[in-house]
């Protein structure tokens, strides 16, 4: 799958890069180098190239930000030993031990598939270093209350101006896509939804482009609390419009988010919202285990969503039962893996490839078993965790807002990885930004003075200048 069309758009991206990084700030650029490639860049196309990922809408706007964060900020690697490091040596080498553990060949019927080694083990730490380029430079870059204002306002314009395309899909069906890269990136049937369409422009799904959507209003919301205003728009406005076109998308899940995140983040004090996202990622970390246990009402959860919407429910029902196939094929080797190309999957006596993978959390035990989920997930949770502490430290009032409300944004992210597989760069920016706010806090003392803020947010925006050395 891919088309010349396609491969010219990810060649471009790094030019387009450039641009934005001479003609903007810093913490601009970068975050419109990521938000920009999550909305135009084509799905399932990659440039490849010798030893290291191919570079596709995942991997290039992560190595793009990496390098200019290189380059233009110059960073001071100080070595450091604590559960985010932990975490991260978890995540980087758990695939070679994996491997190590995994020579021997699946065999289905007449369907093979080979043992994994060590190539394969270079492979998989190749591709999580460039998953975490993006966490790297939200830890280093996006760390203060400028950045923080900036990263909702960047979502939130984003937002608005990606609903226009939105919108047409929901009239006319998903096909900006194939008419702008010659080909479709998924099944059209899994976009359409109660006698119409669910959009999803480059997006790849419409699940992922309601996830987006939602992340946008919440962004929007933070800035009417916070009495920004987007140009000449009112940003709460911006947020009603954008929630109307949401429930348009026919995504149930987003929508609930929508209904349940929104208001919180409207009208709730900070310290209730950092509550709910600490809350709401050890739901997450914990569903694994429920699920192992069978403390999950799966019964009682069809029943409800039967009465809702039978079609939902019937989805549904077809998710739980391959959740608990691949749980127990999980379980055969739970401490790490199966290893990937799709060792960890159901495959029938004649080798047809049976199983139906939608979250993340089940597919990341079934390929690097529970060492692989805790450092993956319990990185994300951690990061969420300690920025939301962090606002116990902060004494501005608007500050308290921007941090407790992307906190909950990427806490919702996260749950939101228990039915699907949304886990985008953005997501890892943003958790990495609150980490490193958490961490920057902690350097400075109980607060930050107005005027360090002041004076860094300054520097901090020059275009090409060298504001401040972060350490990261």
């Amino acid at each position: 799958m891919g088309s010349l069309t396609a491969t010219t758009a990810l060649a471009i991206w790094p030019v387009v890069a450039i641009w934005l990084i001479v003609t903007r700030p810093l913490i601009q650029a970068t975050l419109w180098i990521v938000v920009g490639a999550q909305l135009l860049l084509p799905i399932s196309d990659g440039i490849k190239l010798p030893i290291i990922p191919a570079l596709d809408k995942t991997t290039l706007p992560g190595l793009c930000i990496f390098l200019a964060y290189l380059f233009l900020q110059r960073p001071i690697w100080r070595p450091r030993i604590g559960l985010v490091e932990i975490l991260l040596g978890l995540y980087l080498l758990g695939p070679i031990v994996t491997s190590l553990l995994n020579n021997d060949p699946v065999v289905a019927g007449d369907r093979i598939i080979p043992g994994v080694g060590l190539y394969d083990a270079g492979s998989a730490v190749a591709f999580t270093l460039f998953t975490l380029m993006p966490f790297f430079v939200g830890r280093g870059l996006l760390n203060t209350e400028s950045a923080h204002k900036q990263t909702l306002h960047v979502l939130a314009v984003a937002g608005a101006i990606y609903s226009i395309p939105l919108l047409f899909e929901i009239r006319f069906s998903p096909q900006l896509h194939a008419w702008v890269y010659g080909y479709y990136p998924s099944d059209f049937i899994q976009q359409m939804r109660d006698g119409g369409f669910r959009p999803m422009v480059f997006m790849g799904h419409g699940l992922i482009a309601a996830t987006f959507l939602f992340l946008t209003i919440g962004a929007a919301t933070a800035l009417w609390r916070a009495k920004i205003r987007l140009g000449p728009l009112s940003s709460g406005a911006v947020s009603v419009y954008l929630g109307l076109v949401l429930i348009l998308c026919k995504s149930l899940g987003a929508t609930i988010f929508m209904v349940l995140f929104a208001p919180l983040i409207g009208f709730a004090r900070p310290r209730l919202n950092a509550l709910v996202a600490v809350c709401v990622v050890i739901i997450a970390l914990s569903y694994p285990l429920l699920r192992f246990s069978g403390m999950i009402p799966t019964g009682q959860i069809l029943e409800l969503a039967k009465e809702i919407n039978p079609q939902r429910s019937a989805s549904l029902r077809v998710r739980f039962d391959n959740e608990e196939a691949l749980l127990n094929r999980a379980l055969e080797r739970p401490i790490f893996g199966w290893g990937r190309y799709g060792r960890s999957r159901i495959y029938a006596e004649w080798g047809q490839d049976v199983s139906i993978t939608d979250g993340l959390w089940v597919i990341t035990i079934g390929q690097f078993g529970i060492v692989g989920f805790v450092a993956e997930f319990g990185l994300l949770a951690l990061a969420v965790i300690r920025g939301a502490a962090a606002y116990r430290h902060i004494p501005g009032y608007r500050d308290k807002i921007f941090l407790t409300s992307l906190a909950l944004l990427v806490a919702a992210n996260i749950i939101d990885l228990i039915p699907n597989s949304s886990l985008l760069p953005m997501t890892w920016l943003f958790a990495g930004s609150l980490l490193g706010r958490a961490e920057r806090l902690g350097v400075r003392g109980k607060s930050e003075k107005s005027s360090n803020q002041s004076r860094s947010v300054k520097l901090g925006q020059t275009p090409l200048g060298r504001p401040l050395t972060k350490v990261v």
